[in-house]
């Protein structure tokens, strides 16, 4: 019910911060269901690559390209008659495609060996800490790079012609 809403509530909000706060609540109810599955590592990725780093980037990247004068209001009007039938129809594909399975039909004997954290701590930290390294630092100069290029210049530092 939480994701579904708030997930219904990213596509239709009007106001794009609320929206980007709609997909933070809609990616943690994602994880508090792998969490129920039994699947904490990838609740834990989704928690901090999900939530932690794209969605705080998404809003970073809106409250640092908007202008203070600039509406935050997303205009609908000319676009609610595509979006309604592109959405018919890929509902109706969905329900096709949903009918036409055959569910439980194929039943699997092998069990994948289980990879805990343990595992994916050796190998992360293993062969490939130099990449996993390289591409942190990768990361925060993108990072820095874009809250500098976002920085306006300060009067004083303007320089007049």
């Amino acid at each position: 019910g939480v994701v579904l809403g708030s997930a219904t509530l990213v596509v239709l909000g009007r106001d794009i911060i609320r929206n980007g706060l709609m997909l933070i609540l809609t990616l943690g109810a994602l994880a508090g269901i792998y969490v129920v599955l039994g699947a904490s590592i990838v609740a834990g990725a989704q928690v901090l690559v999900y939530i932690g780093a794209i969605s705080v980037l998404i809003l970073f990247a809106i409250m640092l390209t908007q202008s203070k004068s600039a509406s935050a209001q997303l205009n609908f009007q000319t676009q609610a008659l595509p979006a309604a039938l592109a959405s018919a129809l890929i509902g109706i594909l969905l329900a096709v495609a949903l009918g036409a399975t055959q569910w439980g039909s194929t039943v699997y004997n092998d069990t994948p060996d289980p990879a805990g954290t343990a595992t994916a701590a050796a190998v992360l930290f293993g062969p490939w800490l130099l990449a996993f390294e390289v591409a942190s630092v990768l990361i925060l100069a993108a990072v820095i790079g874009g809250i500098y290029l976002a920085m306006k210049p300060a009067e004083s530092e303007e320089i007049e012609a």
